[in-house]
């Protein structure tokens, strides 16, 4: 079984962004774990585990002004 893996653009509340890799081992496909993500952070008290780097991330809901979706690389 494969692992959807996208790397997302979030722009944060207060004006910074960053670049993260979700995975969603659950997701068929790389569409499926975007509509998770979508999901989980339409909710308040949503939370998403990425990685930026060879971190673990935790992103709030709450913290997040924006999200770009881009398929894996650079974003341009």
């Amino acid at each position: 079984m494969t692992t959807a893996s996208t790397v997302l653009r979030v722009r944060l509340v207060g004006g910074s962004s960053m670049d993260v890799t979700y995975e969603d081992p659950e997701a068929g496909s790389d569409a499926e774990a975007i509509d998770n993500v979508v999901a989980t952070l339409s909710n308040d008290s949503g939370v998403l585990r990425c990685r930026h780097g060879d971190r673990l991330l935790v992103l709030y809901a709450r913290g997040i002004a924006a999200v770009e979706v881009a398929p894996r690389g650079a974003v341009l």
